[in-house]
């Protein structure tokens, strides 16, 4: 008789592993992408856009201060066009509150959580994801090892929030670390490039280089951009009118 309930006893298990696997990710999948607005970028993303209940990671194209800033801002731009508060956990109270609005993430919509160290802020964010009903968890991190972005991207899942981890660093050799294979479902790469040149002597708009260096089911990508406006929308820099810098396969590996 045991030998006889065997096969249906694997059965029953099988179909309740199907039908887990069809449960998982289903908020993800009804919560949908959140468009850059921007075409050349939106076609290399799948779903055309940035996807909803997923991780994404971003990183300076350098070890200074200014392109660490410009990541920051990227994705406070990404997160100020979501809906709902936004949780933005950190180590270092360092951020500049005026340049935050003015790519349009405002303060009363952010609620800070301050830690101590990486692992701190690697668990504030998966309880952040799992809470449900914010427009994205921000999470600044040195290192993001596979194990917790495994987890930051299954509480993502869970819910429909989407994650976004800056990784910061204090020292050159700390950047190394951004080869490391993680569960992150995009990886992107900003650096500053000389302001738009104006007719007029002045400022011009700030310029970013944007590389999708690494996407689930897509291609790299590079891109000149302008840097956000205040509502948090990029574009693609005049510099692109030549195609010089119009989305290509990336030089770079993830």
């Amino acid at each position: 008789m045991t030998i006889a309930r065997a096969p249906v006893r694997s059965a029953v298990i099988d179909d309740l592993r199907e039908r887990i696997s069809a449960m998982e990710g289903i908020a993800a999948r009804r919560a949908g992408c959140l468009a850059f607005g921007v075409p050349e970028m939106d076609a290399v993303l799948p779903g055309g856009g940035l996807a909803y209940g997923a991780l994404h990671e971003f990183a300076s194209g350098g070890a200074g201060t200014v392109d660490g800033a410009a990541a920051a801002l990227f994705a406070a731009g990404i997160a100020a066009r979501t809906k709902g508060p936004i949780v933005w956990c950190l180590t270092r109270p360092d951020l500049f509150f005026p340049a935050l609005a003015q790519v349009g993430l405002h303060s009363d919509r952010v609620i800070f959580v301050e830690s101590d160290k990486d692992e701190d802020v690697l668990a504030n964010m998966e309880e952040g994801l799992s809470f449900g009903g914010l427009g994205a968890v921000v999470g600044e991190l040195v290192r993001l090892p596979m194990v917790g972005s495994r987890r930051l991207q299954l509480a993502a899942e869970r819910t429909g929030t989407m994650a976004l981890a800056v990784r910061r660093w204090r020292r050159q050799t700390e950047a190394n670390d951004f080869g490391q294979p993680t569960a992150s479902t995009t990886r992107w790469r900003v650096s500053v490039m000389p302001s738009e040149d104006l007719p007029v002597p002045g400022v011009g708009r700030h310029q970013w280089f944007v590389e999708l260096m690494r996407v689930k089911a897509g291609e790299c990508a590079e891109f000149l951009v302008r840097a956000c406006d205040e509502q948090g929308r990029v574009d693609l820099s005049s510099g692109s009118a030549d195609r010089s810098h119009s989305p290509r396969r990336s030089q770079h590996s993830a």
